[in-house]
């Protein structure tokens, strides 16, 4: 049987529920229960971090908008290669077309 040592599944265990739990959330200012986030997007939110134990407050946001601006920023966008690197269809007009003979693989 292949067993793994303990600190290799420990790690991945609090990598799984680190990714699990998040690492921040919006909460309204609002009385009562809290209810869906697009309920009342003009109340103000207070921004939460998780510490591994308890959400500590990190800051407010003004509403909705501004909340999800904290919480989700925008990722860099990866610059596409202009010509794919794939071989060649050869002729024919079906679906399952086989790719061209290359010149190394006759």
């Amino acid at each position: 049987m292949n067993e793994e040592p303990l600190e290799e599944w420990a790690q991945r265990r609090e990598e799984r529920r680190a990714a699990a739990t998040g690492k921040r959330r919006a909460v309204p200012l609002t009385e009562g229960p809290h209810r869906a986030a697009h309920v009342e997007p003009d109340v103000p939110r207070v921004i939460q971090e998780w510490n591994g134990t308890e959400w500590e407050t990190i800051g407010v946001a003004e509403d909705l908008d501004a909340a999800k601006a904290l919480l989700y920023p925008l990722q860099p966008v990866k610059d596409k290669p202009a010509e794919w690197d794939r071989p060649a269809l050869g002729p024919g007009k079906g679906r399952h077309r086989r790719t061209a003979p290359t010149e190394e693989g006759r």
